[in-house]
């Protein structure tokens, strides 16, 4: 039987003091790990690691798509703070959330999405932080 306890996923960038300094700003904060030059992990929620690694990027891989509380504000927050090319948020009726795509500056799918129910927010939150947030 497959147990699968963690889970990393790898986007690659061409310059590494670039594309560290990004994901810094695109995740608020610097990286958990740096075991050696050209990787750095950011470990998302418990047991779910982003690596940015040194290298030839993987065309219109992606996307990772990330959780947030407020999907506009953090819209507004990454065309602002990073320059990303606007994007459009989706929501469809039979769809629990709204969704959006964007790509960092090497092409990697990134994606942000927000459950509609702040209740199934809250619930999915508790597990992970042990509280509500606000």
């Amino acid at each position: 039987m497959l147990m699968i306890y963690e889970m990393t996923i790898q986007v690659r960038v061409p310059n590494m003091r670039e594309g560290q300094n990004w994901y810094e700003k695109l995740l608020n904060r610097g990286p958990d790990f740096v075991p050696h030059e050209g990787f750095a992990e950011w470990e998302l929620i418990p047991g779910c690691w982003l690596q940015v690694a040194e290298g030839e990027p993987s065309l219109k891989s992606g996307p990772l798509r990330l959780g947030v509380a407020d999907i506009e504000t953090e819209k507004a927050r990454l065309i602002h703070l990073l320059n990303v090319e606007d994007f459009i948020i989706h929501s469809r009726k039979e769809v629990p959330v709204k969704w959006a795509t964007f790509e960092d500056p090497w092409g990697n799918g990134i994606g942000l999405f927000q459950y509609h129910d702040q209740q199934e927010i809250q619930k999915r939150i508790i597990p992970i932080l042990g509280r509500h947030i606000q």
